[in-house]
C-alpha cells in the first residue's frame, strides 16, 4: 500500500494548468525563438527585403527594421517575447543592429540543441557561451578603429551604412542633415561629448519627396497661431515660455456668485477682463513679441495679445516647451506675474508657414541651438514612417559612435573576424566548453552567411572564401559585398559602425540564448481570465507552441 501511494503522482496544479518539462520544455522554447529570428532574417542587409504586417485593425506597417517588425507582430509565447525584449534592447541602446541581435540568439539556440541531443548538459553549453561572449567583446574591442567627433566623413559614413536597406538610402542628404543634428545638440560634459537624441524633434509631414527634408535650426511647433489678427511672422523674436493658463482660474470648490443687479454682473464682468489684461500688460512688459502656452488662453486675452501684436500658439506639448527652452535659451515660466525679461528666449525668426495642408510655427535662427527639428517629407504615409525610422537608426548609431569613439567594419567583416579568432581561443580551452565556444564562433559566421543570401551568392563558398581571407594577414576587414555580390574590403568600402551597435547585438543575444537554454520546465496556469476554461493564456495550450503573426 506504502509503495502504491508513492507511485500515484501528485498534482499539486490548478485544473487546467499545463506543464511541459525536461527536453520537450527546451525543444519548444528554441523551436519558437528559431522561429521567431527566422521571421526577420530575411531582412538582414542592404538587399534585405521588407514584411508587411496588418494589425487586428486592419493598419499596415511595411518596415525592414528588426525592432519594429517584432513590436508590430503578435507574438503570444513567453520566448518569443524574450527575443522581441532583446531587440528592443538592441534599439534603445544602439539604435541598429536589431535583427543582427535576434538571428544571434537564434542562432546560438539551434546550435545549443545540437549540442543537447549530442548528450552536452545545458550548464555546460551556458558556460561555454559565457566564456565566448566575453572573449567575443575583447576580439571585438582589439579590431576596433578611433573615430573624431569631428571626423564629419566617417559620421556620415556611419550614418549612411545604418540607413542602407531602408527607403531612406536612396536619399545621400538625410545622412548630412542627421550628423549636422547630433552635432548641432552635442554638448561637452567633464571633458566628454555627450548628445541627447530627445533633444532632436523629428517632424512629419506627407507631400514632397525624401529630399526636401530639411533640418531646422531651431523647433518646428505643429500648432498654429491661436488667432487671426496676430502677426504671421516675427523677424527678431522674443520669446516667452509659460506653463499656465491666460484664463481665469475657476474655484477649486463649489461656490455660488449672487448678484442681485446688472451693474454688480458687468463690474463682475470688469473684473474679469482687467485680470486677462494685467496678464497680456505682463508680456507686453518683460518685452516678449512671442508667447508659447502649455495651456489654454482665453479669447479675452487672444484679442488684447493681438491688439499689442503679440503672436501666440497654446497647448503646446511639455516635451516641445523644453526644446524650445534648450534651442532660444528661454526658461519656462510658471507664474505670468514673474515673467522677467530675463526669462525670455531668441529665435531670428518665427513664422507661420503652410506645410501639406497644415499650419505649423517655425521657430528659426537660435544663435547655438541645443535642440534642433529634423522635418521628414515623403510621397505617402509609409514611406515616411520608413525613412522616420531609418533616420532614428541612423540618429543612434552616429551618437553611439561618438559615445564609443570607436568604429568596426560591417559587412559582417566584423563578426567573421571574431569567429575565426573564437576557433583558435577554443582550440585552448579544455573540456566539452570548447564545443559551445565552436558553436558560438559558427552562430556569428551565419550573419555573412545570411548577407550572401540576401545579395543571390552562395553562402557556402561564401563563407569558405572569408575565413581563407581572414586567417591571412590583411584580411580582417573582408565581408560581403552585397551591391556586386563578392567578397570586398568593407573598410575600402567605407561600410563602418559603431563598437557598440556588434558588442551589444553579441551580449544580448547570448544572454537570452543562455536564460531560454535555463527553462527546463513550463507551467502555464488555467486561463480563467482569457479565453476558455483550461486553455492556458498565450494561446499556448496543447503543444505550448503558439506563435500568433
Amino acid at each position: 500500500m506504502v509503495e502504491q501511494a508513492q507511485q500515484r503522482p501528485v498534482i499539486f496544479l490548478t485544473e487546467g494548468s499545463k506543464r511541459t518539462r525536461g527536453r520537450d520544455a527546451q525543444s519548444i522554447n528554441i523551436l519558437i525563438a528559431k522561429a521567431v529570428a527566422d521571421a526577420v532574417k530575411t531582412t538582414l542587409g542592404p538587399k534585405g527585403m521588407d514584411k508587411m504586417i496588418v494589425d487586428e485593425l486592419g493598419d499596415v506597417t511595411i518596415s525592414n527594421d528588426g525592432a519594429t517588425i517584432l513590436s508590430e507582430m503578435d507574438i503570444d509565447h513567453p520566448a518569443g517575447k524574450m527575443m522581441v525584449e532583446v531587440a528592443k534592447t538592441q534599439d534603445d541602446e544602439v539604435g541598429d543592429g536589431t535583427t543582427t541581435a535576434v538571428v544571434i540568439a537564434g542562432g546560438l539556440l539551434e546550435k545549443a540543441e545540437k549540442l543537447l541531443i549530442d548528450g552536452i548538459h545545458p550548464s555546460i553549453v551556458i558556460k561555454g557561451y559565457r566564456m565566448a561572449a566575453a572573449k567575443a567583446q575583447k576580439i571585438a574591442e582589439s579590431i576596433a578603429e578611433p573615430v573624431s567627433f569631428n571626423d564629419n566623413k566617417a559620421l556620415r559614413q556611419i550614418a549612411m551604412t545604418s540607413m542602407t536597406g531602408k527607403s531612406a538610402e536612396a536619399e545621400d542628404s538625410l545622412a548630412d542633415l542627421v550628423v549636422t543634428a547630433i552635432k548641432s545638440v552635442a554638448e561637452e560634459s567633464n571633458g566628454e561629448i555627450v548628445v541627447d537624441k530627445d533633444m532632436i524633434k523629428i517632424e512629419k509631414k506627407e507631400g514632397a519627396s525624401l529630399g526636401k527634408s530639411e533640418l531646422i535650426k531651431g523647433i518646428v511647433i505643429d500648432k498654429e497661431v491661436v488667432h487671426p489678427a496676430m502677426p504671421k511672422k516675427i523677424e527678431n523674436a522674443r520669446i516667452a515660455l509659460i506653463d499656465s493658463a491666460l484664463e481665469i482660474k475657476e474655484t477649486e470648490t463649489d461656490a455660488e456668485i449672487s448678484i442681485s443687479d446688472p451693474e454688480q454682473l458687468q463690474a463682475f464682468l470688469d473684473k474679469e477682463e482687467a485680470m486677462l489684461r494685467e496678464m497680456v500688460e505682463k508680456i507686453k512688459k518683460a518685452g516678449a513679441n512671442f508667447v508659447c502656452c502649455q495651456k489654454g488662453i482665453d479669447d479675452v486675452a487672444q484679442h488684447f495679445l493681438a491688439k499689442e501684436g503679440i503672436m501666440a500658439v497654446r497647448r503646446v506639448k511639455k516635451s516641445d516647451m523644453e526644446k524650445l527652452a534648450k534651442a532660444t535659451g528661454a526658461k519656462v515660466v510658471t507664474r505670468i506675474k514673474d515673467l522677467e525679461k530675463s526669462d525670455l528666449g531668441f529665435a531670428k525668426s518665427v513664422s507661420e508657414k503652410k506645410i501639406a495642408g497644415d499650419q505649423m510655427v517655425f521657430v528659426e535662427g537660435c544663435k547655438n541651438p541645443k535642440s534642433v527639428t529634423l522635418l521628414i517629407r515623403g510621397g505617402s504615409e509609409h514611406v515616411i514612417d520608413e525613412a522616420e525610422r531609418a533616420i532614428t537608426d541612423a540618429l543612434g548609431t552616429v551618437s553611439a559612435a561618438i559615445r564609443d569613439k570607436k568604429i568596426v567594419t560591417g559587412g559582417g567583416s566584423s563578426e567573421m573576424e571574431i569567429a575565426v579568432q573564437l576557433k583558435n581561443y577554443a582550440g585552448t580551452i579544455g573540456g566539452r566548453e570548447q564545443l559551445a565556444i565552436e558553436a558560438f564562433a559558427e552562430t556569428l559566421e551565419g550573419i555573412p552567411k545570411a548577407l550572401a543570401e540576401t545579395a543571390g551568392m552562395d553562402p557556402i563558398d561564401s563563407i569558405v572564401d572569408l575565413r581563407a581571407k581572414h586567417k591571412s594577414k590583411q584580411g580582417k576587414n573582408y565581408g560581403i559585398d552585397v551591391y556586386k555580390a563578392k567578397i570586398a574590403d568593407m573598410k575600402a568600402l567605407k561600410v563602418i559602425e559603431p563598437l557598440s551597435v556588434k558588442t551589444q547585438a553579441i551580449t544580448s543575444g547570448a544572454e537570452v540564448a543562455e536564460m531560454i537554454l535555463r527553462i527546463d520546465d513550463i507551467i502555464a496556469g488555467s486561463g480563467k481570465s482569457k479565453g476558455s476554461p483550461g486553455t492556458p493564456p498565450g494561446g499556448m495550450g496543447g503543444g505550448m507552441g503558439g506563435m500568433e503573426m
